[in-house]
């Protein structure tokens, strides 16, 4: 009789607390409403200039945070790109993408351009709504690659992989940062490596960049280089800090460090090396 008594008061309680969790659920849910709000369109302006190349760019606008993720292209809008010997070059609109990188741009050029160490170009981009956004970007001077090599691990033939380094000479005097890309077969496709680094701790020495074991016996890789100036390595961390925080509720928001002025956005020249390696 006891036993069943103890029971049967074990189960009033488990009854109990089963009422009670629902209801203290309940209490602790409450809606929010966040106003976001409006602010006016800017022009997005992304623009890479390389030696020998036609220049090209590509313009936007910013669309609020919620707002369909399709771009709005203006096309209204007029680029004149200055080059170091003070000649004018007007970007005409022709919306396309590039064969090779097959990313798409908004504007090009008719000729090629000329771009050496320390030479400065300035871009201004204006449209019939009054907005304007400008700016201003010297080459860097070019870092070759001095060499670059594989090493494979100890597993099985059958399931061994390789890793690559990077090696290359860093110019005295802290302040250069450089990217490095690994894309395999074709400069077309995503890297299947990408990354910054800096040369705070290696300034002047002979810097080795790495990648894991990631690559196969036959692949053909192409090892690219850049070498770029502060303004543009702090606009790439800030895109990267935006992407990763973009949907976690965990990471504080990141607004875009541009290079431009009067909007949003890069303007700068590229400065590279690159080599292939053949992984037998």
């Amino acid at each position: 009789m006891f036993k069943f008594v103890t029971t049967s008061l074990l189960f009033r309680r488990l009854a109990w607390l089963l009422v009670l969790v629902p209801f203290a659920g309940c209490d602790l849910q409450k809606n929010i409403e966040v106003d976001l709000p409006v602010l006016p369109a800017q022009l997005v302006v992304e623009c890479y200039l390389e030696n020998g190349q036609i220049p090209r760019l590509t313009v936007t606008e910013s669309v609020p945070y919620l707002s369909s993720p399709d771009p709005v292209v203006p096309s209204d809008v007029t680029v004149k790109l200055t080059l170091p010997n003070g000649q004018v070059q007007e970007l005409r609109y022709f919306p396309a993408a590039d064969r090779t990188t097959r990313k798409a741009f908004t504007h090009i050029g008719l000729r090629r351009v000329v771009a050496r160490p320390g030479d400065t170009f300035k871009l201004e981009v204006t449209d019939t709504k009054g907005r304007r956004v400008t700016g201003t970007a010297t080459m860097p001077t070019r870092v070759p690659i001095d060499s670059v090599e594989y090493q494979y691990n100890d597993l099985p033939p059958e399931s061994r992989e390789a890793f690559v380094l990077t090696n290359f000479t860093d110019p005295a005097g802290v302040g250069d940062y450089y990217r490095l890309q690994v894309h395999r077969d074709s400069i077309s496709d995503d890297p299947e490596v990408d990354y910054d680094v800096e040369d705070r701790l290696n300034d002047g020495t002979n810097f080795t960049l790495g990648t894991s074991y990631i690559f196969d016996p036959g692949d053909r890789l192409f090892v690219t280089l850049y070498h770029f100036d502060r303004p543009y390595y702090l606009f790439r961390q800030s895109v990267n800090d935006a992407r990763n925080a973009n949907g976690n509720p965990f990471s504080q928001p990141s607004s875009i460090k541009s290079t431009v002025e009067g909007g949003i956005g890069v303007f700068t020249i590229l400065s590279y090396g690159r080599k292939r390696l053949n992984i037998r």
